[in-house]
């Protein structure tokens, strides 16, 4: 396949050579290369029929589905920017996140309606197109769904501007547009909203250069596993995230098959799995732990997967352990960011990997592990900040130029995005996460690792999530705090006995002072555990005092 710079020629070389092969699998239903491309070059011509030009973002705002991908692939081949964002956004980040990126049109759910309606006023919203889960199901799907309830639905009025996706397809069907609007390379493809440690998610352009170098990068990454077009991937993560995009949907720009669900149902999984003989599946440390303690895992068969990748998070080590003892096969690790395109690095398939290594630097990336301090390099095998430079990085969040200027900076005559995160590397070249700079606790003037602790805990059998920050201290700097969700069948676990499982296992000073119990730990929209919350919770309760 030749080189191109443009998202949609990609695609569209993949579909001429692969016109018949299944391109998406949608809850059981099959969509052929040629099918796909028929209703997205109907999409992008409505786009255009509607007013919409070339350079114009477009907020996508649906769950994982086939909508998702004809509204996503149509936007590229009208040329316009995606702003992909979760659909569990309220009123409150949906306003925040159209007045930032001055979008003018809004691809929604029908049970997100009305929040589009309600900050319509208050946003450059201009247009509305409404997509319902069911849309592009056989007619007899669509029927089965709605004679069950089990498909969510959203009041959705009609008026000026206001659209629906699947009549949009259908108009589509007569006047379909071949507007060549030259966009690609250096333009911006997409426009991915990262929370960080800042009160407001911050807009992270990729241009379709580093979207297609990282996202060829990380697809074929199961080469030495079996051919990129004969891959079958169970997308567990979420389309607006950029492991879901470099991990899962990048499989159509290489002629690959993709399973999408709207939500994370595990029979739903394993059914999928087992009936379309899944070759890879992607998902997060948490599923994967999920996954194992599923009562009905026996019943599947999940042995046409060879390649199961878990990012986003540290892999526990029990976790790993737990799953190669139940499959026989690894779950390979991999370490990226949003502001990187996705994966820095990727454990390699065609070789034993050290046991909590996040991978090796993949090529298109050139890495610095630095003093965070003094941004001079460390010595071989310490840990330090990863800092990061490639050919077609991102030089800049979205009209953030404070945190611009505090995450990317000029080093020995290059640009190089600050990932905040503490690793190191051995002598083989294998990266290890020690932990977030942020989320470094100082006590008695060591520097202390909330994700090492947390990983300790959560190998304790009663465990099944933590949390670790340092509450502060005017003797020690910090104390270590570790908060715990228990299994809940689990009875007569104390903090003490949470404390000596740490001690027989951390150095002493590294072992928590407190443990408090908790219900439920606060998580991002994508998942992450967000320490900050804890973290800044503690601290007004010191403030207090």
């Amino acid at each position: 396949m030749k080189e191109t710079s443009n998202i949609y020629k990609r695609f569209e070389e993949a579909a001429s050579t692969r016109v018949n092969h299944t391109a998406i699998i949608y809850l059981g239903t099959r969509y052929s290369y040629r099918k796909l491309k028929e209703m997205v070059e109907r999409f992008a011509s409505s786009l255009l029929n509607a007013g919409v030009n070339p350079g114009e973002k477009i907020i996508i705002y649906i769950p994982n589905s086939i909508q998702w991908v004809v509204a996503w692939l149509g936007i590229q081949k009208m040329g316009g920017i995606c702003v992909p964002i979760t659909p569990i956004y309220t009123p409150y980040d949906l306003k925040y996140i159209a007045n930032d990126s001055d979008a003018r049109t809004i691809i929604c759910a029908d049970t997100n309606f009305g929040y589009v309606t309600k900050v319509m006023g208050e946003t450059p919203i201009q247009r509305i197109i409404v997509a319902g889960m069911t849309d592009l199901l056989p007619w007899w799907r669509r029927g089965f769904g709605y004679l069950f309830d089990v498909v969510p639905k959203g009041k959705v009025e009609k008026g000026e501007n206001i659209y629906f996706l699947r009549d949009m397809i259908r108009r589509g069907k007569d006047s379909v547009k071949t507007h060549e609007h030259g966009r690609g390379g250096k333009d911006i493809a997409e426009i991915l909203y990262t929370g960080g440690t800042t009160k407001f998610p911050k807009g992270v352009p990729l241009s379709h250069n580093l979207f297609l170098v990282s996202a060829m990068e990380q697809i074929r990454a199961t080469d030495p596993l079996f051919p990129p077009e004969e891959n079958i991937i169970m997308g567990n993560a979420p389309l607006f995230h950029i492991l879901g995009q470099t991990c899962s949907l990048s499989v159509l720009l290489v002629g690959g098959t993709l399973i999408l669900q709207p939500k994370v149902n595990l029979d739903a999984t394993f059914e999928s799995i087992q009936r379309f003989r899944a070759r890879s599946m992607i998902g997060v440390p948490a599923l994967y732990r999920m996954i194992l303690e599923h009562d009905r895992l026996d019943d599947y068969d999940l042995s046409s997967v060879d390649y199961w990748f878990s990012a986003g998070d540290v892999l526990p080590v029990e976790v790993s352990k737990r799953w190669y003892e139940r499959f026989g096969k690894r779950i390979f690790q991999g370490y990226g960011a949003t502001e990187t395109c996705g994966g820095i690095a990727m454990c390699p398939v065609d070789r034993e990997n050290p046991p909590k290594s996040v991978g090796r630097v993949v090529p298109s990336k050139d890495i610095k592990i630095v003093d965070p301090s003094t941004l001079k390099p460390v010595k071989p095998g310490e840990p330090g900040e990863l800092i990061v430079h490639s050919e077609h990085m991102v030089t800049a969040y979205l009209n953030k130029p404070e945190e611009t200027k505090e995450a990317f900076i000029n080093l020995d005559g290059k640009l190089w995005y600050r990932t905040g995160d503490i690793l190191s590397m051995d002598d083989e070249g294998n990266l290890y996460f020690i932990d977030r700079t942020v989320d470094t606790i100082k006590h008695k003037g060591y520097r202390v690792s909330a994700s090492e602790i947390e990983a300790v805990l959560q190998e304790h059998p009663a465990v099944v999530a933590s949390c670790v920050v340092g509450v502060p201290d005017k003797k020690v700097g910090e104390r270590i705090k570790a908060f715990v969700v228990l299994k809940e069948d689990i009875k007569g676990i104390t903090g003490y006995d949470l404390i000596k499982w740490c001690r027989e296992r951390l150095v002493s000073y590294k072992v928590p002072h407190y443990i408090e119990f908790r219900d439920m730990l606060p998580k991002s929209k994508v998942g992450k555990l967000l320490r900050r919350e804890v973290r800044d919770e503690e601290k007004r309760k010191a403030e207090k005092l």
